[in-house]
């Protein structure tokens, strides 16, 4: 399970370092060379995913996405220095016990 989280953590980080390549091309005007990072960034994010101890893709997508959810907030306070409110770690708390839940209820053995 541990493991499974760090894949999905993993995951998470390299797709809103691809996705954020994007964002500083077309949204910050940055030279166009930012989207080679981004490019290989959205490939690792989809292989990590099919590193998962999981039988079926919708489960594992369900699952990141509350990872992603999560992984961005992380990214806002680090990256984009803005603070959390209490609406942010409410619902950061609600999503991760839902996909431990999810995670744990449906691992393979």
């Amino acid at each position: 399970m541990y493991l499974d989280f760090l894949i999905f953590f993993l995951a998470s980080v390299f797709e809103i370092i691809g996705c954020f390549s994007f964002w500083a091309v077309f949204k910050l005007q940055k030279s166009f060379f930012y989207l080679i990072p981004g490019f290989i960034s959205l490939l690792l994010f989809a292989y990590l995913l099919t590193k998962v101890n999981l039988e079926f893709a919708g489960r594992a997508y369900a699952i990141y996405g509350g990872i992603y959810i999560i992984s961005s907030l992380l990214w806002l306070l680090i990256i984009e220095k803005q603070n959390f409110n209490k609406w942010d770690i409410i619902g950061s708390l609600i999503i991760f016990i839902g996909i431990t839940i999810i995670l744990l209820g449906n691992q393979k053995n």
